[in-house]
């Protein structure tokens, strides 16, 4: 079957006699022909020639799906439930995301795990159509899975269980084999790990003999690294986000006004005299932009985040913070973030108020990873117990001398 684009004008248009004209705003149409009395007409629902081509490659890559099921013995009972080859609604499931306006980090993951692996790994079976894929299969595929934490072999469990979902509301699929695989088991009683004030103080004194002889890094950089740490810490802005902060975020009252992506929702962060005086005087970089504390604004933020983590690698090896067993202890930049939370906590602010400053979508995010996990909180709640234990010991032994 052959699919062309034609215009369909409005009585204004004054090329209205042309069908064949590309360049005026009227509605788009296609046109599927296979041979006398099997043809279609159907609107593109779209003004742009461009993007109705690209529906009409579409369509003929879904009839060519079908009508290759049929050959093969696939009969899908619904006019639209089989015509969709895995690479097609791949293709769709990302631009989806991307219309959601996702993350470039979250596109990353779609992308790596529907279009390299799991696209791949179904070519390599000789799996060509989504009405083929079986939760014999999933299964099969979640085997392939590398990950080595169990949280992360989750995470991913869960976006296959959303991608199916989509392709049922799409009405490509009936059902969704993806939500009949196995819980992903994760020890629930992580520690959220931070950094206590001793520690952060260690950090902070590194970035002063930071930048030995040996390390390339560009002029003023101690410095540099010194007012990122203090910003992440003080603000609980993500390595990004701090990283891309505009210095117009920062007022005069010391206040950082920040936009979360993912809610949607303007807040202000008040931080310290001497950090905001830090990030005003932060020496240029290499290739100084003004309108940004830390980023040049030239390509990608996820480039500039990596050269940060590598400082921060070389920082926290200066540091040299231990385990309490005198093992070095593994840290990371997001721990700053974390730090800024367990802070707050520890201090008192309700953990609504916490979910708001991080940006988080739902307070239940904010319990999840702070609330039961918090190893000083919960050390706090120890010592709150066996307070009340004295009161307890006292009235047993005056019970005990009365008897």
């Amino acid at each position: 079957m052959t699919i062309s684009v034609y215009t369909r004008h409005i009585a204004e248009c004054p090329k209205k006699g042309d069908k064949s004209w590309r360049r005026c705003r009227c509605p788009k149409w296609l046109y599927a022909y296979r041979g006398p009395g099997d043809e279609l007409r159907t609107s593109a629902k779209t003004r742009s020639w461009e993007k109705a081509e690209l529906k009409a490659r579409e369509l003929e890559q879904e009839f060519a799906a079908r009508d290759a099921a049929v050959r093969q013995g696939f009969a899908p009972t619904r006019a639209d439930e089989g015509l969709m080859t895995i690479d097609a609604v791949v293709k769709r499931y990302i631009d989806d995301k991307r219309e959601q306006g996702c993350s470039e980090a979250t596109i990353t993951k779609v992308t790596t795990l529907f279009e390299k692996q799991f696209a791949e790994w179904t070519r390599g079976k000789g799996l060509a159509y989504l009405a083929e894929i079986t939760l014999d299969h999933l299964e099969e595929f979640r085997k392939t899975w590398k990950d080595k934490s169990s949280l992360g072999r989750k995470k991913k469990q869960e976006r296959v269980v959303g991608f199916f979902y989509f392709c049922m509301r799409h009405g490509w699929i009936r059902e969704n084999a993806a939500a009949g695989l196995s819980r992903i088991k994760t020890d629930d009683q992580r520690v959220t790990l931070y950094f206590p004030r001793e520690e952060i103080e260690k950090l902070i004194d590194a970035t002063y003999v930071y930048n030995p002889s040996g390390y390339s890094e560009p002029r003023n950089q101690a410095t540099r690294l010194r007012a990122l740490t203090l910003l992440m810490r003080w603000s609980g802005l993500a390595i990004r986000d701090a990283i891309t902060l505009e210095r117009s975020r920062l007022n005069k009252n010391d206040e950082i006004f920040l936009y979360r992506a993912k809610t949607g929702v303007p807040v202000f962060v008040k931080i310290p005299p001497d950090v905001a005086k830090a990030l005003r005087d932060v020496p240029p970089g290499p290739k100084p932009n003004t309108a940004y504390f830390f980023w040049t604004g030239q390509g990608k933020p996820k480039s500039a985040v990596a050269d940060w983590q590598r400082s921060f690698r070389r920082l926290f090896r200066l540091a040299d913070l231990k385990n309490a067993d005198g093992t070095a202890k593994r840290c990371f930049p997001h721990m700053l973030r974390d730090t800024f939370a367990v802070e707050l906590l520890l201090a008192g602010v309700p953990i609504d108020q916490v979910s708001i400053l991080l940006g988080h979508s739902s307070v239940t995010t904010t319990e999840r990873h702070y609330a039961p996990f918090v190893k000083a909180r919960q050390e706090q709640l120890v010592a709150a117990v066996q307070k009340a234990w004295g009161g307890t010991a006292k009235h047993g032994k005056a019970r005990a001398a009365r008897a």
